[in-house]
This record gives structure tokens, C-alpha cells and sequence, in this order.
């Protein structure tokens, strides 16, 4: 062979070779890139039509595949509908994915980097590819509860283990059912678009996540983040505060009133908190400062993201309140609004000894043949409170059950510790209902947070011991 000749040979081959590394490259490594490119519908084809992997709440799967006669060959099925809907999330042809279908994308559909060594072997063997399972923290029969105690009232509903911050029951009503979402009749009057239509444009948002993706006014629930900032700050327990009728808000000719008498001109704040009395309240934000109530809220996880498993939103205080702003903010009103996701983590961290825990809502990812790919271990993120000052506001929020605004949250032979709330709106709607609670048996010790954004009854009427409590003593009675 002459020497032109063998040139272009060697070109040919490095070319060849180039091509051949380009090709391997792509397939092995950037496959999970160009699947997800919005435009490549020949790939979103192909994955809807693929054996995605279940999503189990203990030993039943709540999302699924199963065989489908159609040109897509799998059907994703969600047996539950509606109650694990918050949770599972949809996984729709023309509307993508939500929640946990959204945030396992990549594992359930058998794609995810994590599943390299599966992918590699599918693809030497010609095979389509499995999805992994997601394993959640659920309990059943704690969502089930939480799930039927909201019955027709607009809200939330959040469990939590309070020593290991996994998520028990997470609720959002109303709900829906993504089974119609999931159909593969996608045309454009097809059951699909007929479903996303009615769900969009229904008034009551039944697609809004109001248990972790929604935050709100706390109200008096925010009564423990102040309560927490002056025992942190070396406010004595015994401590008395001003708590008249109403209190002038500085700089305004506007009073704050209590929804009830406080006990007396000077209260503590163990009294305060048990008859919920907004006057103590605010002088006790008046005297800690902007600062300090900001610092205790962050300490508990305002500012930040609260449940990446389903994207959650930062609960947030206000950066550079007025004093009569800052009096508002210290009885959660003003500009502070938290997810019932951050409220729940509050009161898990006083029940847990000052503790703030990491919530989350998977507990492991397994393969095919059920093999751990991940596993969620138990994080501590943070300390919101000494212990001491934590087991104080525990007795306090005992006492708000025993003697006060959450009675109707009791559990004879259960410590049981919570707090009240009521939120104003707007001046044409009604309040919000909150109540959230803690309850210790054995060795167990589980927080309960329950919202109720609209009740059908008469707005004098919604609180957060009627409305509420008796729904997280519901959750709390199946998990204990």
C-alpha cells in the first residue's frame, strides 16, 4: 500500500473510531439529557410507554404500571386516587409530572445515573428498560384518617415522626384523581385534556399541594415560635407580661384586641399560651426585637425549603418589620406565612428536645429485584431550642390541651401537648383553622399539623380547637 493511501486509511479509521466513541458517549451518558429535551416527542413516546416503576406505601404500590392494549403498551394506574394523589402526584402524556412522579422521574422511568450498571446491561441485551421503586414513609392507616377527617373542608394534613422527621401522612384536600391524567386518550377532547381542563380552571385548586407547596398566615400557632424565642433569649418561665384588653399598636390608632380574657393585667406566658392571649403576645415580640424572632424562626426552619421530595416551599418572617408590624408578626399575622409542612416541624422539634429534623417522604429507592439503590437516613439539621427550654414549652403546650384552646386534641393516657389558631384573611374571607399538636407514648413521639383553609359553616364559628384538633387527634389515635 502506498503512502497516500495508507493516510487516508488511517484517516478513515480515526473518523470511524471518532464516530463510534461519539455514538457510545451519547447513548451511555447523555441519554438522560435527550430524553428530557421537551421538543424530542419520539422519546416521550417511547417513555410513556415504558414499564415505570411503582411507588409503595408499605407493601402496596399506590402508583403502578400494568400492560395496556394500545400503541403506549403500559397504562401508569394510581389504585387510591385521590388519597395518595398529593403524594404520587400524575404522570400525564401532554402535562408532564407532579410530586413524587416528578421527583423520582429519573428512577422510576429506569433512566436515573443511579441505575447506570441496569441501563448498560439493557441496552448490551437489547431489553427495555425497568424503573426502580420508590419506597415512601406512609403509614396507610394515619392517611386514611387524615384523609377522612377532612372529609369536604378545604386544607391540610401532615404526620411526622418527630425523631426521625420521616413524613407518616401527608394530606391536601381538595384532591383528584390522577388516574384521568394518566389516560391514553390524549387528544384534544380526549378524557386527558377534558381532566386537566376541569382541574385547572376549577375554583376550589384541587392540583395546589396545600400540605408542603402553599404557605398561609400561621396565626396563633406562631405563638410557640415566640414563646421558644424567650426562653432562648433568658426570659424566665415565671415571667409575667402586660396582656391588657387591647393594645395600641405603636406609632398607629389601631388596637389589638384578645379573642378572650387573658387571666389578668400581667400573665405568664404559660397562661398566655393557654388562652391564646394576643396583648402578652405582641409584648413579648415588642421586647425581643425583629432579630431575635426572626433568628428562633429560622432556627425552626423558616427561609428555608422544607420537603425537597415534593419541592416545598421557604416558609417566611418578615426582614425589617415596624413595631406594629413587628407586634402583628409576633401572633402570626402581618406578613408571616408558613406551610403547614414548616408549622409541623416546629412543633416536632419542641417534642423532640430542641431537635430539628430533616423531613422526608422516601425511604429508599430499590431496583428491580428490590435491592437498595439509596436509603434516607434520619438527618439532624439543626438545634431550634436548649432542652431544657424545649421540655418547658412542652408542659406549656400540655397544658393549652389539658386546660385551654385544645381540649377537643386530648387522648386519655397520652401526653399530649398542641396549640390552637385562628388567621385572618381578608376582610370577605373567612379565617383559617390551625392546630398543631404532639403526642409521646412509649418510645414514640409524633407531630400532627392540620390546616383548614374554608370550612361551610359560619365564619364566628371556624376555630382551630373545633375544626382542627379533632382531626389530629384522629391521625394521632392510628399512630399510636
Amino acid at each position: 500500500m502506498n503512502r497516500p493511501i495508507r493516510r487516508i486509511a488511517i484517516v478513515a479509521m480515526v473518523m470511524f473510531a471518532l464516530l463510534l466513541g461519539n455514538i457510545t458517549y451519547t447513548i451511555v451518558f447523555r441519554e438522560s439529557q435527550l430524553d428530557e429535551m421537551p421538543g424530542n416527542r419520539r422519546v416521550r413516546d417511547e417513555q410513556f410507554g415504558q414499564d415505570r416503576g411503582p411507588i409503595l406505601v408499605g407493601n402496596t404500590p399506590v402508583a403502578l404500571t400494568t400492560p395496556a392494549n394500545d400503541r403506549f403498551r403500559f397504562q401508569r394506574e394510581y389504585p387510591s386516587g385521590e388519597l395518595y394523589a398529593p403524594i404520587t402526584g400524575f404522570y400525564a402524556y401532554d402535562y408532564g409530572t407532579s410530586a413524587l412522579e416528578a421527583r423520582y422521574n429519573g428512577e422510576l422511568a429506569g433512566t436515573d445515573d443511579s441505575l447506570f450498571v441496569r441501563r448498560l446491561l439493557d441496552i448490551l441485551t437489547n431489553r427495555p428498560p425497568t424503573g426502580a421503586t420508590v419506597q415512601t414513609t406512609i403509614n396507610a392507616a394515619a392517611q386514611q384518617a387524615a384523609f377522612e377527617g377532612m372529609g369536604d373542608l378545604k386544607g391540610a394534613v401532615i404526620a411526622q415522626d418527630a425523631k426521625t422527621g420521616a413524613v407518616l401522612a401527608l394530606v391536601s384536600t381538595p384532591s383528584y384523581d390522577p388516574n384521568r391524567l394518566a389516560s391514553h386518550d390524549i387528544g384534544a377532547d380526549g378524557e386527558a385534556s377534558q381532566a386537566w381542563l376541569e382541574l385547572t380552571n376549577d375554583e376550589n385548586q384541587p392540583l395546589r399541594n396545600r400540605a408542603a407547596r402553599e404557605i398561609y398566615p400561621p396565626g396563633s400557632t406562631f405563638k410557640l415560635v415566640t414563646a421558644a424565642a424567650a426562653l432562648e433569649n433568658g426570659h424566665a418561665p415565671d415571667q409575667r407580661w402586660a396582656s391588657p384588653d387591647r393594645l395600641q399598636l405603636p406609632g398607629t390608632e389601631t388596637y389589638l384586641p384578645n379573642t378572650s380574657p387573658c387571666g389578668g393585667d400581667e400573665v405568664t406566658l404559660e397562661q398566655a399560651l393557654k388562652v391564646s392571649c394576643n396583648t402578652a403576645f405582641a409584648n413579648v415580640g415588642l421586647a425581643l426585637g425583629t432579630e431575635a424572632l426572626q433568628a428562633q424562626a429560622e432556627r425552626f426552619g423558616f427561609g428555608s425549603p422544607q420537603l425537597n421530595d415534593l419541592n416545598g416551599v421557604i416558609s417566611r418572617f418578615p426582614d425589617d418589620p415596624n413595631d406594629a408590624q413587628l407586634a402583628m408578626s409576633s401572633i402570626g399575622q402581618f406578613e408571616v406565612a408558613a406551610s403547614p409542612m414548616q408549622m409541623n416541624m416546629v412543633t416536632a422539634a419542641i417534642a423532640n428536645d430542641g431537635v430539628v429534623m430533616r423531613p422526608y417522604l422516601v425511604s429508599a429507592i430499590r431496583s428491580e429485584n428490590l435491592a437498595p439503590i439509596s436509603t434516607t437516613r434520619p438527618q439532624q439539621v439543626g438545634e431550634a431550642m436548649t432542652p431544657g427550654n424545649a421540655r418547658v414549652l412542652q408542659g406549656w403546650m400540655q397544658t393549652v390541651v389539658n386546660e385551654g384552646t385544645g381540649r377537643n386534641g386530648r387522648i386519655e393516657g397520652v401526653e399530649v401537648g398542641g396549640k390552637t389558631g385562628s388567621a385572618e384573611t381578608t376582610p370577605d374571607a373567612p379565617p383559617y383553622a390551625w392546630y398543631t399538636t404532639y403526642a409521646r407514648s412509649g418510645d414514640r413521639t409524633i407531630a400532627v399539623t392540620v390546616f383548614v383553609e374554608e370550612a361551610d359553616i359560619e365564619p364566628n364559628d371556624i376555630s382551630g380547637g373545633r375544626l382542627a384538633a379533632p382531626i389530629a387527634k384522629r391521625v394521632l389515635e392510628e399512630l399510636l
